[in-house]
């Protein structure tokens, strides 16, 4: 896939507020600092589409991008960011869950991992809330070029060991970073052959 056109169309604070119509969504979400907007920017080759910041948890809104003018990108908050202040954090939790859960239009989330970590506790409570709820999701480890490929290799498969213990099928996964573009073609193919099984 080639992106043509991405444009920002809307920021909303609540899940039903989102744009009509039944262009297929692909949401992107992760913990706070975990490199998001830049991963957008680098897909949609806009380096400033979606604002980044030296401050982790900032987005505090769904925000909508339009693609090629047929499916919309995304932009989720960051989960687990506690200075954020308990009732933050509290309706940030609740905008996500309606959104993952009552947005029909959420075709594939993609959860952001940060290649350069253990596998943290609060990206695996995550992913096994999405398992509990049947929602459709892909894995993205982001900053693969903070260090050496084999220790981002590491890293992948322990995570992916990990989700073995509790899960007999693995989901799809991509290794990125938004500095070299590693793994924008992928992800955005896979973006595609998703799109076309829709057609």
């Amino acid at each position: 896939m080639e992106i043509t056109s991405a444009k920002f169309v809307v920021s909303n604070s609540r899940a039903d507020m989102c744009p009509d119509g039944n262009l297929p969504e692909y949401a992107f979400i992760g913990r706070s600092n975990v490199g998001k907007s830049s991963l957008i920017n680098m897909l949609t080759n806009h380096s400033k589409l979606a604002m980044t910041s030296s401050t982790p948890g900032k987005t505090l809104l769904i925000n909508h991008f339009l693609i090629n003018n047929s499916w919309y990108l995304v932009d989720l908050p960051g989960y687990g960011y506690a200075q954020r202040g308990k009732k933050v954090m509290e309706n940030i939790k609740n905008l996500i869950q309606h959104y993952v859960l009552e947005r029909i239009q959420m075709t594939c989330l993609f959860v952001l991992i940060d290649s350069r970590l253990e596998p943290q506790k609060i990206d695996l409570q995550f992913i096994e809330w999405l398992g509990e709820n049947s929602v459709p999701f892909a894995l993205v480890f982001t900053k693969s070029d903070k260090q050496s490929a084999g220790k981002t290799k590491q890293n992948v498969e322990r995570f992916l060991d990990t989700l073995k213990e509790q899960w007999e099928e693995l989901p799809p996964y991509f290794i990125t970073s938004s500095e070299k573009k590693t793994g924008r073609q992928e992800l955005l193919d896979y973006i595609e052959s998703v799109n076309r099984t829709l057609q």
